[in-house]
């Protein structure tokens, strides 16, 4: 009997043993490069992640799992995974990770596009596409747009006349144009009182760099206590304070300008007039406006810039695309002194051209995270509850399969083809796809083939010091988002009486 007694709960013992261990066995994982202990595979990441998960990818293959120091990341690298996480399982991977430095920036992630998925972020959403960036809104910013266009001409043109072989920093002139541009939108006319718009080029600089940047939380979630110990948010915190005292000032400005009947009808104008809707069906506090706001400025700048930059970049290194991109500004313009909306219609190379610099040169290329909210199973591979996903867009873009030649500059391969920036083609998402895609494509695409249709209609282009086209530095700057390394000097030749 006292025999008995012992071996009955050994054997549930054992028998329990088993169970978990079957159960974990038959439990599998996608693909994993070797990893070290502790750290994962964050050595492997390299000062441009988006290039070394690519090399990382041609080994394992388009789905693989990291473990970044404690953090499971699933890291997909092709059109078919890309579907399997933005259509067939668009809604588990709806959210996003809890990164610690948006966390501070963003009133704990009370903007749009670090918002958990749920009541809330629908509602910012809803916001976002209706009330600040619906097709209607975008086009009434036509005038506008073409008013800070033709202030971007006259300041090159002005150059030009001063100085007609000194070459433009156009990284530099075309990074202020897209910031004038886009605090234009926010805060009307009045955007450039005071070099505001200098400060928030100053702030979307540090805050980019600030998100780039590695940070122990993020990767051991454990540690999070050595935060604080050690002052590592401090950093983080300056800058915070920096957005609030500038987007609290702008905020008071527009209520009393709102109360004078002064009001331009920007951004800030709009979210104050629904803080007064009841039906909104969310409180709009200031702080929630602030936190859209830097949405608004962060991702709208750099998106507009980043294209802008590489395009000239490449129409330099390509004189042939130039010409025939002149060709066809110039013949559909001719007989106007500016490139005006409505004639963009017309102009299928400048969109082709524009659709080749976003899958070559994507402003993200690794596209904004993802975590999974329960686990499932893609390719029968078992994806676990609260994996983080780092969609490779760049890969995608540069897959042989898919695109001919993909290191090649060919706008040629958009004429006549279907593929679009929406998110329905897998292949090509440069502003994401699902529930959370970029929903201010149409207004950054709106900007970018305006200005640089004017830019190639107004003047030609020369490199610098007898350079030749092969010698242009194509090199790209670590980082979220996917600049020039270094900036691109051009000179410009007036063609504009």
């Amino acid at each position: 009997m006292h025999a008995f007694l012992w071996f009955a709960p050994l054997t549930l013992l054992l028998l329990s043993i088993k169970l978990i261990l079957s159960k974990r066995s038959s439990v599998r994982l996608p693909p994993s490069p070797w990893k070290l202990p502790l750290i994962g595979n964050l050595h492997q990441l390299g000062l441009l992640p988006h290039r070394s998960l690519d090399k990382l990818a041609k080994k394992h293959g388009p789905i693989m799992l990291l473990k970044l120091g404690q953090v499971p990341t699933l890291v997909v690298s092709s059109s078919q995974m890309a579907r399997e996480i933005f259509k067939t399982h668009d809604l588990n991977f709806a959210n996003r990770p809890i990164l610690r430095a948006t966390e501070i920036l963003v009133y704990g992630g009370s903007d749009m596009v670090w918002a958990p998925y749920g009541e809330y972020w629908r509602q910012m959403r809803k916001i976002c596409l209706i009330d600040l960036l619906s097709v209607k809104r975008v086009k009434s910013f036509k005038a506008s747009r073409e008013e800070e266009v033709a202030h971007l001409m006259d300041k090159i043109s002005q150059a030009c006349s001063l100085h007609p072989l000194e070459p433009l920093n156009m990284s530099q002139v075309l990074n202020l144009f897209s910031n004038d541009m886009i605090c234009r939108a926010m805060m009307g006319k009045f955007s450039g009182e005071e070099g505001r718009n200098k400060l928030f080029h100053k702030l979307i600089e540090e805050g980019t760099l600030l998100i780039s940047g590695f940070n122990l939380v993020d990767c051991f979630p454990s540690l999070g206590w050595l935060s604080s110990l050690l002052g590592l948010d401090e950093r983080a915190k300056r800058i915070s304070s920096k957005w609030e005292a500038v987007l609290s000032q702008i905020i008071q400005e527009h209520a009393i300008r709102n109360e004078e009947k002064t009001k331009e009808d920007g951004f800030v104008d709009t979210l104050l007039s629904l803080q007064k809707d009841p039906n909104l069906g969310i409180s709009l506090t200031d702080e929630i406006i602030k936190a859209l706001l830097m949405d608004l400025l962060g991702a709208g700048i750099d998106t507009t810039y980043i294209a802008l930059e590489w395009s000239m970049a490449e129409l330099v290194k390509n004189p042939q695309i130039m010409r025939k991109l002149q060709d066809e500004v110039r013949g559909i313009t001719c007989g106007n002194l500016i490139v005006k909306e409505e004639d963009l219609s017309k102009m299928s190379y400048l969109k082709s051209v524009i659709k080749e610099v976003l899958r070559l040169h994507p402003p993200a290329p690794l596209l904004v995270p993802r975590e999974s909210m329960d686990s499932c199973q893609i390719e029968g591979y078992d994806i676990p509850r609260k994996t983080r996903v780092i969609i490779n867009y760049w890969s995608i873009a540069r897959d042989p399969k898919i695109w001919d030649s993909p290191e090649e500059f060919r706008p040629e391969r958009f004429i006549d083809n279907p593929i679009d920036f929406k998110g329905q083609d897998y292949e090509y998402i440069p502003f994401g796809s699902g529930r959370r895609v970029c929903p201010g494509m149409q207004f950054a695409i709106s900007t970018i083939e305006l200005a640089l249709a004017n830019l190639v209609f107004w003047f030609d282009w020369k490199l610098v010091d007898d350079m030749v086209p092969q010698e242009v530095d194509m090199t790209e700057s670590p980082g979220l988002t996917m600049r020039m390394k270094n900036n691109l000097y051009l000179v410009a030749k007036s063609c504009v009486p």
